[in-house]
């Protein structure tokens, strides 16, 4: 038997364990790079089940006040990064040695769109001033987890072995420790990335296990590693772990702006806190919505009153948010949704899990769901709504990838033509033309990991913060850099740190899905579409009236 017909036996078996294979052939049909995106997906928003009381962990440091912090700027400046009219360089903070201006330089990384100010530096950097910080290096760990998990299931559904190994993930997480260290002012340091191989495990935790190996593993970071920071903060257990232990860990996988208050500084991460997303779909409802009939409904919904449903996994983390969804439309408008949903993150239940929420939803008369999804449960919901003869309007309320055009074209599209909602990210860019890519390819000539553009956005803000803390780096330092930075826009968003922020989205777009449309990533039928022109709306601050939505201008 060839490779390819054992892959296909695979997929076969896999689809016939979850009763999908309408699935398997879907997933088939893209190969490892989408298995890779949603298992990376997967791993963003699979929050564990159980958590331990975590307010002893990092409490004496959090209970400290935020620091009141301004952008690196100087006098006679228009805007942060550029030179004033005199062209000449300052102090910044009255720190020796430190110069907000290079000459004739604006940005850090001329370019880059999310680059901080260009700094000059000279002098002595103060030798060591924390754990994993000497005069010379900023040792920061990862832990490798070389496990068999989701991405085994994901393999054998899509007929395809993914080929990001821990090796592919080391190359390019190196090669990124090289641009960083090459590109930004890091006062005379160097980030040295340690490796070592953990004893948790990332599905255990992320399903609501494996606490006394997060624990020993984040021991191990700071005790044995000396670790400044852990790169691979993938889940909530270890990240909690970690802050205890007082390294900083990058990777939260969609937890409040609470959590993340409560643990500071020790936790970041590229996924939009869940409180941003909840509040944000409540707005899109009641500013969009609200009020009146269900004109993007298929046959059966299409201009009935609207009757709200929220759906979300069954985690006290996105309990939390779900909740907070829901006050934030009783406060703003006195509309009490109707229907609250959850469902478990288990793969081997979802196509009898979709069928009986299907089931439900039909029987409540929902016509506009909410979905606060991981990417591969809608697969299930809109075949089993299409059995069910159910057309409801869907929303897509941004996380998970469920706003990627290689995501939407896994689901059924006489369903998801009734789509629309928000997306955090900025536009979508062919395959192989990110920043990520392009960096990579600066310093490498071979071809990097399928994450490329996840791990670059991650260590990006590694090494955003280390630029702005100064030479003195310490982790409250690097916070106080953080919600200094004047921000950015590009492939993943608009950026930004306020005090009190540890994820960096700071605006959306209002998107709907075209069935017909051919996607600039992959050149396939279906792609989001942006209205509003394009526009981008500050959190807080999405339009109001009549959407501008399923509209060919």
């Amino acid at each position: 038997m060839s490779k390819l017909e054992e892959r296909e036996v695979s997929a076969q078996q896999a689809a016939t364990s979850d009763g999908s294979p309408a699935f398997a052939r879907v997933l088939r049909g893209y190969g490892p790079l989408v298995a890779f995106a949603i298992l990376f997906a997967m791993m963003a928003v699979l929050l564990p089940t159980k958590l331990r009381n975590t307010g002893s962990g990092a409490g004496s440091l959090a209970s400290q006040p935020l620091p009141s912090v301004a952008p690196l700027t100087t006098p006679g400046q228009g805007k942060a990064g550029t030179a004033g009219s005199s062209g000449s360089s300052r102090t910044v903070a009255g720190i020796p040695g430190v110069k907000a201006n290079c000459p004739g330089q604006a940005q850090q990384v001329p370019g880059d769109p999310y680059s901080p100010p260009c700094v000059a530096f000279g002098g002595s950097n103060g030798g060591a001033t924390t754990r994993g910080v000497t005069s010379k290096d900023i040792t920061v760990a990862f832990r490798v987890l070389n496990e068999k998990g989701f991405d085994q299931t994901l393999a054998a559904l899509a007929g395809a072995k993914i080929s990001d190994t821990p090796a592919d993930v080391e190359r390019t997480v190196l090669a990124f420790q090289d641009y960083f260290n090459k590109h930004f002012q890091f006062y005379g340091r160097k980030i040295h990335i340690a490796f070592y191989n953990g004893k948790g495990s990332t599905t255990t935790e992320l399903l609501g296990g494996g606490q006394a190996e997060a624990q020993a593993d984040a021991i191990h970071v700071a005790q044995e590693i000396k670790a400044f920071a852990e790169l691979n903060g993938a889940t909530a257990p270890f990240t909690d772990a970690l802050a205890q232990q007082h390294v900083l860990a990058f990777g939260t996988p969609y937890l409040s702006a609470k959590w993340h208050l409560d643990h500071r500084p020790w936790n970041w991460s590229i996924a939009t806190d869940c409180t941003i997303v909840a509040q944000t779909a409540a707005e899109y409802y009641v500013n969009l919505l609200y009020g009146k009939n269900a004109d993007y409904g298929g046959p059966g919904v299409k201009g009935k009153p609207r009757k709200l449903a929220g759906l979300s996994p069954e985690n006290p983390w996105y309990a939390e948010c779900h909740k907070d969804f829901e006050n934030t439309i009783q406060r703003e408008s006195g509309y009490h949704v109707p229907v609250h949903i959850n469902y478990r993150l288990d793969i081997n239940s979802m196509s009898n899990q979709a069928a009986n929420v299907i089931a439900q939803l039909k029987a409540a008369g929902a016509t506009t769901i909410f979905c606060g999804c991981d990417p591969i449960f809608p697969v299930f919901l809109t075949t089993k709504a299409s059995e069910q003869n159910y057309y409801p309007e869907w929303v897509v309320v941004g996380v998970a990838l469920t706003d990627h055009d290689l995501v939407g074209q896994l689901y059924d599209q006489s369903q998801w033509a009734h789509a629309a909602g928000v997306s955090y990210a900025g536009d979508i860019i062919p395959q192989r033309a990110g920043l990520g890519y392009a960096a990579y390819k600066s310093v490498r000539s071979d071809e990097p990991a399928f994450s490329v553009e996840l791990i670059y956005a991650q260590m990006y803000m590694l090494a955003l913060g280390i630029q702005l803390a100064g030479p003195d780096l310490t982790p409250y330092t690097y916070e106080r850099g953080m919600f200094s930075y004047p921000g950015g826009h590009g492939l993943y968003g608009t950026w930004g740190f306020p005090v009190g922020s540890y994820t960096p989205t700071r605006d959306a777009r209002i998107i709907w899905w075209d069935p017909n449309r051919i996607s600039i990533y992959n050149n396939q039928k279906g792609a989001y579409v942006d209205a509003y022109g394009g526009k981008r709306f500050a959190i807080h601050h999405l339009p109001k009236g009549t959407p501008d939505l399923f509209v060919n201008h």
